[in-house]
């Protein structure tokens, strides 16, 4: 038997360590003892294959790790899928940016050109992505890791898309979608920042009518004045057709009731102007026959259109300034209030303000996808951790609208749709270009440019990863068991794959959803680039060992809650996988002379030993079961250090000592190491398989990883 060292030298180790469980096999289920039958299943959250990983992807391990470890223990057949995200628009804005510290553009290349190059890039990231998440111990599979572009997602991407548009869940319609000027793109509701602003409110004369706006620059757009039906104020207007002064000359508008206008807004009376507001949009679809249709008067270039006569070509502020100077030279601004404060929609990711753009988009329906999903979680096919999720769940999916799906990005999965030039009818297929037109036999045919948003992809990831519908491994693993992600994901990702997962597979894709906090620093900041606060992940386990910073992340991290990481809190438990090593190398040293095939007669103290770690075992392995993972550490920790180092190990020295009590106590001791060890292996796994490797143990397994958990 080898003598420990005297430290714990995680460098040394870690790396050995890993490279021994990926040459034992055992991430692979189908490499599994065939007593590990029952399937437990979990699909890692893909990172972004365009950035290194952070705090919340290490978080993220450390708890899949921790579920995926305890339930091989337990002799389930465990898959740990791993994967990597393409991610559309975020991958593109990272390369972007790239691209402009070169000084390059994508608009100076082709099409083709840009996804190459993007597609290369990914390709490098995917592999330190890989290399990270194996130095963070993930026991994943990586004979089965997926891109979200491997060719087997895209073909189920474009069957979903072709299913659900014969079904009459996806069509064609030109709406007003939330448009970034500066990034080009249209966004869903879900992607869209809402700030409150102070912005000038203007009261601008329409006749004998004043109205309030916080948008002079689109009044080129305008195509009626709407008043509450009930407004005393405005009863002899309503119907009737008003001639109005305006910066391009005399213009009649028509004044309209509409039940959405609030008469405390304000003077009671709004301009209409479908092309820039959403509200404005759906008052004109409930007077299509009174008012003219939409104007647009914004381009996707966040500039004025030709409508706007001598103001075209500015921005939108710009804009906005001049057209209010120039309507107070006229007479036609009575007054401008400058502290009015409003909800402002903004870019996620650059705080643009959002455009409303009316643009032909392809939209899913989505009310009986959702109502499907609201039935599976109420039903309780789906549990959601925690419970308070449940509501924010279900009012979201209460007040759902249909969901735009197309995205003007350059890096995605392209929409397999060809519109017609001869009869403009559409015409959806599995990937590859028709050859006629469906309606017309026409073969002049052009594809539509735009790429499918991320999340319509995503959300096929837990049936698409494991090949529906015929592959065994759909069949063997499907649903899945817990899918483990970041709280402030349930719209975006987790309910989507609810909503697709049903429908294309008639059950559900996860049986619990865990919903983990984001990661905050020790002032419960958030933690970001340009406060300066980011823990970097690898940096940390360079420093003070995975074990430490997996430790770090679990315990104090509560279901839904945000949790605080900070290098304190890593050392300490750096300082608790030191005193774990510790333990073992005192124990080793005082049991040279054991034989592991003795059976020796135990005392009653010996007994007591016994029973109070069964005791403290089946209290940890409640806490696992029950997903709360803080518990189960935490328990972990007081054991090992207070209750078997401090006193256990304390009491036996005179025992080890004594030639007729020796044998029986480093039987017991040995035997307590060994369990609890395999209960710190799911939470600690390098530190432990090290020890495991040098304990004198009969029947001992090739690794740690598949010992049975403690009963």
């Amino acid at each position: 038997m080898k003598e420990l060292s005297k430290t714990y030298d995680h460098k040394r180790v870690e790396d050995k360590i890993y490279a021994l469980w990926e040459k034992s096999g055992f991430f692979n289920p189908d490499n599994l003892p065939k007593t590990h039958k029952k399937p437990f299943t979990i699909l890692m959250p893909p990172p972004n294959a365009s950035n290194p990983l952070h705090a919340g992807n290490a978080v993220m391990i450390a708890l899949e790790d921790i579920m995926i470890r305890y339930h091989r223990m337990k002799g389930e057949k465990t898959l740990w899928l791993p994967g990597e995200d393409h991610a559309g628009f975020e991958t593109q804005v990272v390369y972007e940016k790239k691209l402009e510290k070169e000084g390059r553009s994508r608009f100076q290349m082709t099409r083709e050109q840009f996804y190459e190059e993007v597609w290369r890039y990914t390709q490098e990231n995917r592999a330190v992505v890989r290399n990270q998440i194996k130095k963070l111990g993930a026991s994943c599979d990586w004979s089965r890791d997926t891109f979200t572009l491997d060719a087997h997602i895209v073909k189920t991407v474009y069957d979903t898309f072709k299913r659900m548009y014969d079904n009459g869940l996806i069509y064609r319609g030109e709406r007003l979608v939330n448009y970034c000027t500066k990034h080009r793109t249209a966004f869903s509701e879900l992607e869209i920042k809402h700030e409150e602003r102070k912005d000038p409110l203007y009261y601008m004369n329409y006749g004998p009518i004043t109205l309030a706006t916080v948008r002079p620059e689109t009044k080129f757009g305008d195509t009626a004045i709407a008043v509450h039906p009930r407004d005393k104020r405005y009863q002899q207007y309503i119907g009737k057709e008003l001639e109005v002064e305006t910066l391009l000359g005399k213009k009649t508008i028509k004044v309209i009731a509409d039940e959405s206008v609030d008469p405390a807004f304000g003077t009671g009376a709004v301009k209409v102007t479908p092309a820039h507001d959403f509200n404005d949009f759906e008052t004109w679809q409930r007077h299509k026959t009174e008012i003219p249709g939409p104007l647009q008067v914004i381009g996707q270039d966040g500039k004025l259109a030709q409508v706007a006569g001598p103001y075209a070509g500015m921005k939108v502020l710009e804009a906005r300034q001049k057209v209010a100077e120039d309507m107070q030279i006229k007479g036609l601004m009575e007054k401008i209030d400058q502290n009015y404060t409003h909800t402002v929609a903004l870019c996620y990711k650059c705080n643009s303000v959002i455009e409303p753009m009316l643009m032909a988009q392809w939209f899913v329906k989505v009310e009986p996808l959702a109502k499907a999903a609201t039935e599976a979680v109420k039903k309780r096919q789906i549990t959601i951790i925690p419970k308070n999720q449940e509501k924010i769940f279900f009012h979201w999916m209460k007040n759902i609208r249909d969901w735009n799906i197309s995205r003007q990005n350059w890096w995605g999965i392209a929409i397999p749709a060809w519109q017609c030039s001869e009869c403009s009818s559409w015409t959806i297929t599995q990937g590859k270009k028709p050859a006629k037109c469906s309606k017309c036999t026409s073969s002049k045919l052009m594809r539509d440019p735009d790429v499918f948003d991320t999340w319509f992809s995503s959300g096929q990831w837990p049936f698409a990863t494991l090949r529906y519908p015929k592959h065994k491994d759909f069949k063997t693993f499907y649903p899945t068991s817990v899918l483990e992600t970041g709280w402030d994901i349930l719209f975006f990702w987790v309910a989507r794959m609810i909503m697709l997962g049903l429908y294309c597979t008639g059950k559900v894709p996860f049986e619990t959803v865990y919903l983990h906090g984001l990661v905050r620093d020790k002032d419960r900041q958030k933690m970001s680039k340009s406060k300066g606060n980011v823990v970097d992940p690898l940096g940390i386990t360079e420093q003070y060992g995975t074990d430490a910073l997996r430790m770090a992340l679990t315990i104090g991290n509560m279901p839904g809650k945000d949790t605080i990481l900070s290098e304190e809190k890593i050392r300490g438990y750096r300082n608790f996988v030191n005193k774990i090593w510790n333990v073992a190398r005192f124990l080793l040293l005082n049991t040279q002379d054991y034989n592991p095939k003795t059976n020796p007669r135990l005392t009653l103290q010996d007994r007591k030993i016994q029973k109070e770690f069964s005791a403290m075992a089946k209290k940890t392995t409640s806490y696992i079961e029950k997903f709360q993972f803080s518990h189960a550490g935490e328990t972990l920790y007081h054991y090992l250090w207070h209750a078997f180092a401090d006193k256990i190990l304390e009491d036996s020295k005179p025992v080890l000592q004594d030639p007729k009590r020796k044998t029986a106590r480093q039987y017991v001791l040995l035997s307590v190491l060994k369990d609890t060890i395999k209960m710190l292996h799911p939470f600690i796994p390098f530190v432990t398989e090290e020890i495991y490797q040098q304990l004198p143990l009969k029947d001992k397994k090739e690794t740690l990883m598949i010992e049975t958990w403690p009963s």
